[in-house]
């Protein structure tokens, strides 16, 4: 009997186990007309929809399934996609109740079985009320005219922001031990307090910059992947590398190898920040910024630390492009470049160059005519001037036929400027008598080549993949600037003089 009823005993804990795993979202949603709904969450910068309610009735919205939903900040969404409200799920809150009424969702948004969530909405309460009274201010100020009204919003600003930032502090230590409190962690702003004065007498700067970068990620956890499930972190790891980390493409490599190393191999939060590095500095907003992802494929692709994060054939692909990268970057020597300029041409397609059709043809051509055709050509060393615009382009361009005479006109100016200057404009296609008619009827005078003989390759010794592309190179042919439009040569040319002034 006793051995029964310890089986008995074993089978209701196990069936007791059972029945609480799993989730089960149960929203009541009043006036709310939505016939299904869905279940979304947050991670990094996307957003991604976990479940969906088919049935939806009278409000009554329910989410439910057999495996546990992961930690992180969720939100209902409208039949339409739009967000109703969001609310945290851990492993507590696995089964949890919410109710709200949409005629006014915030004010009537509780959770009946989750302290968390209803301090999170409490929360989201505060900080709600009083950007509205900061947008009321706004209004007040417009209204009034007031001709110190910059300065009348800057001080109600800081005034916001220092009860937000104590609100925070707070409800981080009321809700300690929970994600509500590493959330706010994550998003609270660690300014310096007693900052000393500097020898101007003013606040110390650079102690409050030091100290601010310092305890950036205070209290963040990177080894725990629910941290990428919230509005905030996404927005924090820009907020650093674009606005605190020093724009240099050095500093932020050394910046990303610490980030990374906070995080482990395998994890999500591990491989979306290495996508997103990736990505974000292959194609950047800043010129010369791509050297940073010259060293992330350096160092994370090619040692083979993306394995997982992408499949074989795209790290490949990522490598290539580093590859093709890596010799353009600002401060190496320009590649040689092996060109045809337009008088040279009837001598080159007499060789056969203009009616080969295969590979194989042209190589045999090049081969049976190379002493001949070295002689011919224009290479980009040879050309001597402090400043060189290297211009690859298309007559039949669309934003070619627009830059071009620009950089035209910006070219004799420099020339009247007595500017040592050159332009080595490449035609990147072989429609010989188009280019050669485009050249004459425009009247472009500077270095006209392009690649006759088919030994260059464009695309990958250059990175020409659209045109125009525009490199400005020293004297030395070093690059000084790449990827620019017309409106910038003047300014980089400028800088460029100043240096050699200082020499």
């Amino acid at each position: 009997m006793k051995k029964f009823l310890r089986c008995f005993a074993f089978l209701f804990c196990l069936s007791f186990a059972q029945a609480q795993t799993g989730y089960e979202i149960k929203i009541n949603l009043k006036n709310c007309k939505d016939t299904i709904a869905y279940l979304a969450f947050y991670q990094f910068d996307k957003l991604y929809i976990s479940d969906t309610c088919k049935k939806v009735v009278n409000g009554n919205i329910v989410f439910k399934g057999k495996k546990k939903l992961d930690k992180g900040v969720y939100f209902l969404l409208s039949q339409d996609k739009g967000n109703y409200f969001d609310f945290i799920v851990d492993d507590q809150s696995q089964k949890q109740q919410i109710s709200s009424d949409k005629a006014n969702l915030l004010e009537n948004l509780k959770a009946i079985n989750s302290k968390q969530n209803e301090n999170f909405f409490n929360y989201i309460r505060f900080v709600s009320a009083k950007n509205k009274e900061f947008d009321g201010f706004k209004k007040l100020i417009k209204e009034q005219k007031k001709s110190d009204s910059t300065a009348l919003l800057t001080k109600e600003f800081k005034v916001l922001n220092e009860a937000i930032s104590q609100n925070d502090l707070n409800a981080i230590a009321q809700n300690k031990g929970t994600y509500l409190s590493e959330m706010l962690t994550l998003k609270s702003e660690k300014v310096a307090t007693d900052v000393p004065k500097a020898s101007n007498g003013r606040p110390d700067s650079i102690y409050s910059y030091t100290y601010y970068k310092k305890h950036f990620w205070e209290g963040v956890n990177f080894q725990d992947d629910a941290m990428l499930r919230n509005p905030f972190f996404a927005n924090k790891i820009k907020q650093y590398f674009n606005t605190v980390v020093v724009q240099h493409p050095d500093s932020i490599c050394v910046e990303i190898d610490k980030i990374m190393l906070k995080t482990q191999p395998g994890t999500k939060m591990n491989m979306l920040l290495l996508a997103y590095f990736t990505s974000t500095y292959e194609i950047p907003k800043i010129m010369g910024m791509d050297k940073v992802f010259v060293y992330m494929v350096d160092n994370y692709f090619k040692t083979g630390k993306a394995k997982g994060v992408y499949d074989d054939s795209v790290i490949q692909l990522i490598i290539n492009r580093g590859n093709i990268l890596a010799p353009l970057q600002l401060g190496k020597t320009a590649p040689e470049l092996y060109m045809i300029d337009i008088p040279t041409h009837d001598k080159i397609a007499k060789m056969g160059f203009d009616i080969a059709k295969t590979s194989e043809e042209i190589t045999k051509i090049y081969y049976d005519n190379k002493a001949e055709i070295e002689k011919s050509y224009t290479t980009l060393s040879s050309v001597n001037a402090d400043y060189l615009i290297l211009l690859f382009w298309d007559v039949d361009c669309g934003h070619c036929q627009k830059e071009v005479p620009k950089i035209l006109e910006l070219y004799h100016d420099l020339l009247k400027e007595k500017k040592n200057v050159q332009v080595f404009g490449v035609y990147t296609q072989n429609e010989f008598d188009k280019y050669k008619k485009y050249i004459a009827d425009n009247k472009v005078d500077w270095i006209n080549v392009y690649d006759g003989v088919h030994i260059n390759n464009l695309k990958d010794k250059y990175d020409v993949v659209t045109t125009p592309v525009i490199y400005i190179l020293d004297k030395n042919k070093v690059i000084k600037a790449k990827g620019i439009g017309s409106e910038a040569i003047r300014s980089i040319i400028t800088q460029m003089e100043k240096e050699y002034s200082k020499k």
